[in-house]
C-alpha cells in the first residue's frame, strides 16, 4: 500500500463534526492526549493522532454535517490505551462528561465511557488479560 503524508496511515479514520474545530482540537489534546498532525485551514479540518496508529479527523459544521444531538447516540469511538484510569482522570479534570466510570469486564478489558465537548462518545479500553470469547458468551467467527 502506498503512503501519503496528506492523510493518516490508519485503516479506519473517523471524521467527527464539531461546531468549533479549534476548540475541539484544544480540548481533545488536553482531555484525551491527542496530538494535531495536520491543519486544513484555520477552522475547517484537523487531522489528529493518538497512540502508535490511531487517527481521527475533526471537521467543521458545513452543509449537512452536524454534531451529535443531546440524547442521541449515533456512534462510540473506541480507543485502546495503556492506562484507562489515567485517561479517565485526565479527561474528567478537563471537563469530560462521565457516562461510565472505569469498569472491569469479563472479556478481559477495563473501560470507561466519556462524552466530549461536542457530544461524541468515547470508550477508552485497556486490555487486562487474554480471554477466550466462549468464556463470556462470544462466538469467534473467523479464526
Amino acid at each position: 500500500m502506498l503512503s501519503n503524508r496528506s492523510i493518516p496511515s490508519s485503516t479506519v479514520i473517523p471524521v467527527l463534526v464539531y461546531p468549533d474545530v479549534r476548540a475541539a482540537v484544544a480540548w481533545l489534546t488536553a482531555a484525551f492526549g491527542f496530538a494535531e498532525r495536520l491543519r486544513i485551514g484555520e477552522d475547517h479540518r484537523s487531522q489528529m493522532r493518538i497512540g502508535a496508529d490511531g487517527a481521527v479527523i475533526v471537521a467543521d459544521v458545513h452543509g449537512e454535517r452536524t454534531p451529535p444531538r443531546p440524547g442521541a447516540e449515533t456512534h462510540v469511538i473506541k480507543v485502546r490505551v495503556e492506562d484507562v484510569d489515567a485517561v479517565f482522570a485526565r479527561a474528567r479534570a478537563a471537563g469530560a462528561r462521565v457516562l461510565q466510570e472505569p469498569t472491569e469486564f469479563p472479556y478481559g478489558e477495563r473501560s470507561c465511557t466519556l462524552e466530549d465537548l461536542g457530544g461524541h462518545h468515547w470508550d477508552f479500553t485497556q486490555t487486562l488479560r487474554d480471554v477466550d470469547p466462549a468464556e463470556w458468551g462470544g462466538v469467534a467467527v473467523d479464526g
